[in-house]
């Protein structure tokens, strides 16, 4: 065990991801050697940040903490925290049940875990962040919480209403993050599509990513999680204006039926979906649209099922990603509707929309060869240099693998010429 180490591990999503930047920060300055997710469980202090977004996130957690318990009994580790989502969601009984742990902060108060340490939060410190993404690219988190309140998801019960952060504020945390070497910006929020709707009292995203192009040093802005219903259509506009506005769109659709859709609570039509996505396309053009769509929800009978994957067929999502509903304590959709669909008609569905989507993406992906894209290096391995267009985020996006012809820079951009297309990765030459 190594005296005065503190190690973070992050759970879940980027938003978490944020969280867990800041905290290392105050850690980093209050004096104490961090590491963030490290290969080597030998500190002090462990802190884990929890997802508890939906099941399988919730056992990874409960899991973690487990491995982590047992490393504390065993004299590898001194003391345990515990926070982020799992913990706001189920304080109480993860208290009783998980008694190794030294002490639960919820998504909010871990603040208080540096006075519990003895240093006390630093408020001058609050806009900064340890980054523990590669220097080039970080996230910015511009909203916390939600107000939708569809009838499947936990994140209102977990993160509470929709609270924007600032524009100034998040526009001097760019120009700070610019002046440590980051050129790229993954702008998140649970409903990026509301941000501003509580401070200014209209949806401001188009005003803030506006601003943020025009700073020196952003060459990409990427937005994610938009939502479809009041959909902020003055953003397409600066998409479409701005070069270093990427042209991708990451907006959660859910589903395409009528029916479905309203016992989801989403308050949008079939018909105002597929205006959406034309407007979208048509405002601007080349627009790589991410969407995310779920099977499974009580109500989806074959005719249901059947209009999703006609959606898709002719949507052609450049991007997409799809889940079975798993019923989630506390939610509308648990407290007044039945899960009588069965889990493995679930996996069935599933698969057969997955594997829809990786023809459509196999014939999306061909559509590049011969074509130059503009690429940032992420990193090198040893055949490649491995790089992402303005169409693909890190971690979930396709990669593009650029043969080694010429030296090039992590970090750095680059034109390449696609040679080869896969489902989820490109072939490229420098």
């Amino acid at each position: 065990m190594r005296k005065n180490k503190v190690q973070v591990i992050s759970l879940g999503c980027s938003k978490n991801l944020v969280d867990s930047e800041h905290l290392l920060r105050q850690l980093q300055a209050a004096g104490f050697s961090i590491e963030h997710n490290p290969k080597r469980i030998d500190a002090e202090v462990v802190v884990v940040n929890t997802c508890g977004f939906i099941a399988d996130a919730q056992e990874e957690s409960i899991n973690t903490i487990l491995e982590l318990g047992e490393a504390k009994r065993k004299g590898r580790i001194g003391r345990l925290y515990v926070m982020g989502c799992l913990a706001e969601r189920f304080m109480a009984d993860l208290v009783d049940e998980l008694p190794e742990v030294d002490k639960f902060y919820g998504k909010f108060s871990w603040p208080q875990l540096l006075d519990d340490l003895g240093k006390g939060y630093r408020d001058d410190l609050s806009g900064e962040r340890f980054l523990t993404t590669p220097k080039h690219y970080a996230y910015l988190k511009i909203s916390e919480g939600c107000n939708r309140f569809c009838a499947f998801c936990a994140i209102p019960l977990i993160t509470g209403r929709h609270k924007s952060v600032p524009i100034e504020q998040l526009l001097d945390e760019v120009r700070h993050l610019v002046k440590k070497g980051v050129k790229e910006f993954n702008v998140i929020a649970q409903d990026l599509s509301s941000y501003g709707l509580d401070l200014y009292g209209k949806m401001m995203l188009p005003d803030l990513i506006d601003r943020m192009a025009q700073i020196p040093g952003v060459e990409w802005i990427r937005l994610h999680y938009g939502y479809p219903t009041q959909f902020p259509y003055d953003i397409l506009p600066v998409m479409a204006r701005h070069d270093n506005v990427c042209k991708y769109l990451d907006i959660a659709l859910q589903h395409i039926a009528d029916p479905v859709l309203d016992k989801m609570r989403r308050h949008i039509t079939r018909q105002e979906t597929l205006d959406l996505l034309a407007r979208l396309r048509h405002e601007v053009p080349g627009i790589h649209i991410r969407t995310t769509l779920m099977v499974g929800f009580p109500g989806e009978g074959e005719q249901e099922f059947e209009q999703l994957k006609q959606f898709v067929r002719e949507a052609r999502f450049e991007r997409m990603g799809a889940f079975a509903y798993s019923e989630e304590v506390g939610t509308y959709a648990a407290q007044h509707y039945k899960d009588s669909i069965p889990e493995e008609v679930k996996q069935q569905r599933l698969d057969e929309i997955m594997a829809m989507q990786e023809e459509i993406s196999q014939e999306i992906q061909e559509s590049k060869v011969g074509q130059t894209v503009r690429v940032i290096i992420d990193r090198e391995d040893d055949d490649y240099y491995v790089g992402r267009t303005q169409w693909d985020s890190p971690e979930v996006d396709p990669e593009v693998l650029v043969t080694k012809d010429k030296p090039l820079v992590v970090g750095d951009f680059a034109d390449v010429t696609i040679t080869q297309a896969l489902p989820f990765e490109l072939i490229a030459k420098g």
